[in-house]
């Protein structure tokens, strides 16, 4: 179980306490553990929630999500981060294709989590660039979120024609090799990806803060995410994710993120430092 943030401030604010004792009463109430988050990133998004809502106090709010679970389901959007797009940097996705594709023809069988998948759309990405290279119909994508309602999001694959227009763009660069209208199908002022490239995705809840391994992976893909945690939290999440991973196994993290300071540098080879593409070593020396 994650600790809560150590209390060595010679002068701790009122409210500092106030929000450890807000994210103390959402682990202990509802489960989500936002403890070991970033703190100047909870402040911010505590701060703005309270500012929108109109208490006069964070312990006002706290008592609100306490008693009214609707409050907390809002609060909870505010928590979790939800930035994502099709082809998000697309030269990663063009790096992939290129490093860690060959790899993965190699394997009768293909495992990829995808962690802090959000409203899906790096998922269906990742489903297209396996279809476009052959593998689609060989591998099983696991896509997990802490937050229910994005999952639900995800699973439905509907997504704002506007913001597509931007997402073709994106997959041109990324080395698509269609066209990505190929993939979706338009409605009104949406599109729906086709269900095709929905029936090898799991969809499942997974709190990174509090569960477990999950299942033996040749690709982990977390981009964009443990920028948000604390070190101590961002050093049990890549120990998970090391565990999770078979020997040979890629690990994709976002450009600002590393394995600095998290005790498995060691463990894994660089195969891209700039896209932060890592592979585990086949064999670990052990002095």
């Amino acid at each position: 179980m994650a600790e809560t943030y150590p209390i060595d401030d010679d002068d701790i604010s009122v409210e500092e306490i106030e929000i450890r004792l807000l994210l103390e009463a959402i682990y202990q109430m509802y489960g989500y553990d936002f403890r070991s988050y970033s703190r100047a990133s909870m402040r911010r998004r505590i701060m703005h929630r309270l500012s929108m809502s109109g208490f006069d106090s964070i312990m006002e709010m706290t008592d609100k999500l306490l008693r009214e679970r609707p409050f907390f389901v809002t609060l909870l959007n505010d928590l979790t981060v939800n930035v994502t797009e099709m082809y998000r940097d697309p030269d990663f996705y063009r790096a992939f294709r290129e490093e860690v594709v060959p790899v993965l023809k190699t394997f009768p069988f293909i495992k990829i989590w995808h962690a802090g998948c959000s409203t899906g759309e790096e998922i269906y990405s990742m489903a297209i660039l396996l279809e476009e290279e052959g593998l689609y119909d060989r591998a099983m994508i696991y896509a997990t979120d802490i937050d229910k309602n994005v999952l639900a999001s995800a699973k439905k694959g509907i997504y704002s024609i506007e913001a597509v227009k931007q997402y073709g763009d994106n997959y041109r660069r990324a080395g698509g090799r269609h066209s990505l209208s190929d993939y979706f199908t338009a409605r009104y002022d949406s599109v729906i990806m086709e269900q095709r490239l929905k029936r090898n995705i799991v969809f499942a809840d997974h709190d990174l803060a509090t569960d477990q391994v999950f299942g033996e992976m040749h690709v982990i893909m977390c981009r964009n995410v443990l920028i948000y945690f604390d070190r101590p939290l961002q050093e049990r999440v890549i120990r998970l994710f090391s565990d999770s991973l078979d020997m040979g196994g890629h690990l994709c993290l976002g450009t600002k993120e590393s394995l600095r300071f998290s005790g498995q540098e060691e463990t894994f080879d660089v195969i891209n430092k700039s896209l932060r593409i890592f592979r585990k070593r086949q064999f670990q020396h052990h002095a």
